[in-house]
């Protein structure tokens, strides 16, 4: 079974295109729009890869990004995305950014080398 990646995306066609695409990919995924909703699901689980948004209907990914990796047996690597990508700064210690639009080649190929240094 393939490697398991939780998306934070609150926009509903990039959502649908990143499930289709990684689910082509061999990955298991789950789809979240809001922290609440990831915050929840990393209670009872730990995916391989988180992939964030930073722009979200209930805070910023940004935040949780930092707060998950202050945690000191959190080991989960992150790539973060954002469309307004020169607004922010790169203060939380993710794994790896993306800037929206993307090439869904270079985020498979972002994604298999997180994974890949994380093993």
């Amino acid at each position: 079974m393939g490697k398991e990646i939780f998306i934070l995306e609150d926009d509903r066609d990039i959502g649908f295109i990143l499930t289709a695409i990684l689910a082509e990919e061999g990955y298991r995924l789950r789809l979240f729009e809001t922290l609440a909703g990831i915050k929840s699901a990393l209670v009872s689980g730990t995916p391989d890869l988180l992939i964030m948004d930073v722009r979200l209907p209930d805070g910023n990914g940004m935040d949780l990004c930092r707060e998950l990796k202050s945690r000191e047996r959190f080991s989960v690597p992150i790539l973060m995305m954002s469309a307004d990508w020169h607004v922010h700064n790169r203060d939380c210690p993710a794994e790896g950014y993306l800037a929206k639009p993307f090439n869904l080649d270079a985020l498979i190929d972002k994604i298999a080398g997180i994974l890949e240094r994380a093993c």
